[in-house]
């Protein structure tokens, strides 16, 4: 399991990347069970986006894939067309949100919303980089 500890250091590394980037953002970490963990919303993020940022978390852990690469599947015509409405709504399929990882098996996920999708996508591979690396 993630540890409280473990989600503010990824968190930590994900602010980094976006104040890198010039992008205040939210940030979420969710556990194994997709449940929050921890969340920041830097100075400036905006408050919207703080759900955004949640359920990407809650997304990439429910179906241990990337928020992107679902997005792509869930296109009309797609096989997981109208995903994004399963699971009360909490399904979101913009970019941003990643599984993480622990010696092969997904452990939990992080949500980042805020910025452009690439710029969402950039500071949630930041975040999952460092947990990763660790």
């Amino acid at each position: 399991m993630i540890t409280l500890n473990e989600a503010r250091s990824i968190i930590t590394a994900a602010e980094a990347k976006a104040g890198e980037l010039g992008q205040p953002m939210n940030v979420a970490v969710a556990d194994g069970g997709g449940h929050l963990i921890a969340h920041v919303r830097m100075d400036g993020a905006w408050l919207g986006s703080v759900d955004i940022s949640i359920k990407k978390a809650f997304t990439a852990r429910a179906f241990d894939i990337s928020t992107r690469d679902l997005a792509k599947l869930a296109q009309n015509g797609g096989d997981f067309f109208g995903i994004n409405t399963s699971n009360e709504g909490r399904v979101m399929i913009f970019a941003g949100g990643i599984p993480l990882y622990r010696e092969g098996r997904v452990v939990g996920a992080i949500g980042v919303s805020g910025g452009s999708g690439a710029q969402d996508q950039a500071v949630a591979e930041a975040g999952a980089a460092y947990y990763a690396a660790r």
